[in-house]
């Protein structure tokens, strides 16, 4: 019995041992074709070259003088200035306010004028004062000069004495003399009157020109001083008034490129708060002297015609013009064109791969679109690029 036990024993398959390699293949396998299955897709997706129609830029020529420099600066104001009054007193009355247009020779404010007030009265009553006594000596001397005829006649008859009538003589000069000095006193006193009104006519202010008020300087109460004076408790204007008739732009030239200035240059200037908007500018003069830190040159450019939305310190682009046609930049397909978060991009093709490129826009006509900045002439941008093209992704260019 337990010989047949043993044979038996000999004779039975361990499963558990031989299934266990078998199934750990098995799971090897399965992990190898999950592997390739992904890398396929991977390949797929994002390996395998995107075929993707192509366009080369080519250079748009815009009719009109072409840019021969362009230029950076900012909108000035060649009448610009801080009113002020011409005596130092405390502000009474205020009459503006910012933005207000204002003739030349308005009233802006008005000083207090008590004190001047009480010293032209004072002269005035000095002036009279003198007129009266002036009035009471020409009578007297006339009483003089009749008692010196009477007495001369006196003398001739050999009734009075020459003592008498040198007495007359001496008083009659006496009041001539005294009446001379009281036409002079009179005209110290006029003068003193005229004084005092040109002192109350400065205690108001006015418009030194015609124009808009941009800053508000002082209120009433407060004290203004034609200088600086009592620390920060006086101010030394009224407002800031600006001739907006007289803006101009300024700006800097680099010496190596002020050859391509000269004056009466066409110019074409933007605003940067307005970029469509060209206006049409000339060259005024070109300032004769250089800066040594920066090398650069002033240059004056005058608005050929005039408007509200221009205002002072503006930054403004300007593009000096030349002879001959203008380079608008270069004209790409409307299709090349992507808008993506408020930004005009384009795929471009380079070394077979595509990169994202951000563009600025010009004109556009037709199925065409101007870049004028961000792109050369001759590069390959992707046409109606396809959802699944990425920054860097292999493509295989079709031409358009």
């Amino acid at each position: 019995m337990n010989e047949t036990s043993t044979a038996l024993e000999g004779l039975r398959i361990e499963r558990e041992q031989d299934l266990e390699p078998r199934s750990r293949a098995g799971r090897w396998l399965l992990a190898l074709a999950v592997l390739l299955a992904a890398g396929a897709t991977l390949w797929w997706f994002f390996l395998r070259p995107v075929p993707v129609r192509v366009a080369t830029a080519q250079t748009a020529v815009a009719p009109g003088p072409r840019v021969l420099l362009n230029a950076s600066g900012y909108v000035t104001a060649r009448r610009e200035a801080t009113v002020s009054s011409k005596v130092t007193g405390k502000v009474r009355e205020v009459f503006i306010e910012e933005g207000q247009r204002v003739e030349a020779d308005q009233v802006l404010a008005r000083l207090d004028d008590a004190n001047v007030r009480a010293a032209l009265a004072h002269a005035e009553a000095v002036l009279e004062a003198a007129k009266s006594s002036l009035a009471e000596t020409g009578v007297r001397l006339e009483e003089a000069r009749r008692e010196q005829r009477r007495l001369e006649a006196l003398v001739a008859s050999h009734i009075a004495t020459e003592a008498d009538l040198d007495r007359a003589r001496s008083e009659t000069r006496a009041l001539e003399a005294r009446l001379e000095r009281l036409r002079a006193d009179i005209t110290v006193a006029e003068r003193e009157v005229a004084l005092r009104r040109q002192e109350l006519e400065d205690t108001v202010i006015r418009a030194p020109f015609a124009g808009i008020v941009t800053v508000k300087n002082a209120q009433p109460g407060e004290m203004i001083s034609p200088i600086s004076a009592g620390g920060g408790f006086t101010r030394t204007g009224i407002c800031t008034l600006v001739d907006m008739n007289s803006l101009e732009i300024e700006v800097d030239v680099g010496e190596s490129y002020l050859h391509r200035v000269r004056p009466e240059q066409e110019v074409e200037a933007r605003l940067d708060a307005y970029p469509d908007w060209k206006i049409p500018c000339r060259v005024i003069a070109i300032i004769p002297t250089a800066d040594r830190q920066k090398a650069t040159v002033k240059v004056r450019i005058g608005f050929q015609q005039t408007d509200p939305r221009i205002l002072p310190n503006m930054s403004v682009r300007v593009a000096f013009r030349g002879e001959g046609d203008a380079e608008a930049g270069v004209s790409v397909p409307r299709g090349a064109v992507r808008s993506e978060n408020g930004r005009d991009t384009v795929w471009v093709v380079r070394d077979g791969r595509a990169r994202r490129q951000t563009v600025t826009l010009g004109d556009s006509a037709g199925e065409r679109v101007t870049i004028a900045k961000g792109l050369g002439a001759g590069e390959r941008v992707v046409v109606n690029a396809p959802a699944r093209l990425r920054e860097g992704a292999r493509v295989r260019v079709i031409e358009f």
